[in-house]
C-alpha cells in the first residue's frame, strides 16, 4: 500500500472507471484488474463504489472527482485508523432504512442519510445503495453541508443523531 500516492492511484483508477462507464461497459465486477481489486480492498473501498461514481459522473455529470476523493479519503482513514484495516462482516438491510420520504424537524431525508452514512464510513453498504447518489446530493446541496464533511461529523458524533439533527439544521438556517 503506498498511503503517500492515495489520491494518485485513486485518481487513475476512478478515470478509467468513468472512462469505460462512458464507453457503454458495465457492470462493477468487470471494471478493474485483480491488482486494482486488491488496492481497492486494502484501501477499505470496493469496485462498487468506483462504478456507482463513474455511473452519476456519466449520466448526472456529478459527484465529480472531488466529492468522490473527499469521501474515500474519510472511508480510507476510517478504516485505516478505526477498523485497522479489517473490514467489517455486516452489510446494511436496506429494508431497515428510513423511506426516502422521511422527515425529522421538517428535514426530508435526514433520517435516511444517517445510517446510510455510517454505513458508509464502516463499509457496510449493500451494492444497491450509493453514499453521495442522486438523493443524497440534492439533501447536501439544500442544505449546504458537503458529503465528506457530513461523513466526519457523523463520525465524530456517531452515537449522538440528536446532535447530527442539531448541526444540519443550523447549517440548513443559514441558507
Amino acid at each position: 500500500m503506498n498511503h503517500y500516492k492515495f489520491a494518485e492511484t485513486f485518481r487513475a483508477i476512478y478515470d478509467r472507471a468513468v472512462d469505460l462507464y462512458s464507453r457503454g461497459q458495465r457492470g462493477a465486477h468487470v471494471y478493474f484488474t485483480a491488482e486494482e481489486k486488491a488496492w481497492l480492498e486494502s484501501n477499505g473501498l470496493t469496485p462498487q463504489h468506483l462504478y456507482d461514481y463513474a455511473e452519476d459522473q456519466v449520466t448526472f455529470s456529478e459527484p465529480g472527482y472531488d466529492i468522490a476523493l473527499s469521501i474515500e479519503l474519510v472511508r480510507r482513514d476510517y478504516f485505516i485508523n478505526v477498523q485497522d484495516g479489517r473490514h467489517s462482516s455486516i452489510v446494511l438491510d436496506e429494508s431497515t432504512m428510513p423511506p426516502k420520504t422521511a422527515t425529522v424537524r421538517g428535514l426530508e431525508w435526514l433520517p435516511r442519510i444517517i445510517p446510510k452514512a455510517r454505513a458508509k464510513l464502516r463499509g457496510e453498504l449493500p451494492p444497491s445503495l450509493m453514499y453521495c447518489c442522486g438523493g443524497d446530493r440534492r439533501f447536501f446541496q439544500t442544505h449546504d453541508i458537503h458529503p465528506a464533511e457530513f461523513l466526519t461529523f457523523l463520525w465524530r458524533h456517531d452515537h449522538d443523531d440528536d446532535l447530527i439533527v442539531d448541526w444540519v439544521t443550523r447549517r440548513s438556517a443559514y441558507r
